[in-house]
């Protein structure tokens, strides 16, 4: 019998709001398929989805977009650079950051550690709670927590539960500036160059030449379709100053009419044109 375990590449280490989306997916898949799972933390975004490029692992799930501070840099350039990976699924994760901390109070604290998204999503209370605190990024939320017993005027921002698995005290829940943060995750595997009915589209795009009017003529094929694009982004091609990548995210099915429509003109204004998937979207609960 064909062994269908999988592996599941995150951004680690164990208690990452990575490993938190990528634990509930994993429980997704031994519910509604049955198939079994285990999880393989990384220690950087970018490795995660080189894991799948390299058959080293079949899924990984990566952060794409932050409610507060919009769009994971490391994982649409890195979804650029790979070939054949494909967008499977996408999960809404509840954000809710805690201070973390061996401090007897937020007085202690003189340095406050995290993953440079939970520093810029918790800048309001932090300029409110800890003005002079020097803020020191870290590749993950978890790995911000390394030296906290040892050095009691150290904090993270983490999860709730990254103390509770690392049993380190809580000084402050719910710091976020924002009570609705949340973050969309892409579920990813190897492109397979099937596309099933689903709910949404994530493509990216680059110019053949940077003229006035060449971004405008490809977004007018999607108003003159009606089709709805819930995100666009830009992100230089790392080749020139100031030419761009455009990514975009569209609420359509690939197999649609007016999308396929779409993708055909698509084709005529664009020098590059790559699909990262159709999916649908599920929301995490907390």
């Amino acid at each position: 019998m064909q062994d269908i375990h999988k592996k599941i590449a995150h951004l680690g280490p164990p208690g990452t709001y990575a490993e938190q989306a990528a634990l509930f997916y994993l429980n997704w898949l031994r519910t509604n398929r049955g198939i079994p799972a285990t999880l393989h933390p990384h220690t950087t975004i970018a490795q995660s989805l080189q894991a799948v490029a390299d058959q080293e692992a079949e899924i990984a799930v990566v952060p794409v977009e932050n409610s507060i501070e919009g769009s994971v840099s490391m994982t649409l350039d890195t979804f650029w650079q790979l070939e054949n990976l494909q967008i499977q699924l996408a999960l809404i994760l509840p954000v809710n950051h805690t201070i973390i901390s061996c401090a007897n109070s937020l007085n202690e604290i003189n340095f406050v550690y995290s993953h440079p998204q939970a520093l810029a999503q918790c800048q309001g209370w932090l300029s409110q709670f800890l003005p002079n605190v020097k803020l020191i990024p870290a590749n993950s939320t978890t790995e911000a927590l390394k030296g906290i017993k040892e050095n009691t005027n150290t904090a993270a921002i983490a999860s709730s539960r990254a103390a509770e698995i690392y049993n380190l005290p809580i000084l402050a829940k719910g710091i976020n500036d924002y009570p609705d943060n949340c973050t969309r995750f892409w579920v990813v595997s190897e492109h397979n160059h099937e596309f099933t009915s689903h709910s949404h589209t994530s493509l990216a795009f680059s110019l053949p030449a940077n003229l006035p009017g060449a971004l405008v003529k490809t977004l007018q094929i999607f108003a003159d379709l009606n089709i709805n694009l819930s995100r666009i982004e830009s992100r230089p091609t790392k080749r020139y100053l100031g030419e761009y990548l455009f990514f975009l995210d569209i609420e359509a099915d690939i197999n649609s009419a007016n999308m396929q429509s779409a993708l055909l003109e698509l084709q005529e204004y664009t020098e590059i044109l790559k699909i990262f998937g159709t999916y649908n979207v599920l929301e995490i609960d907390e």
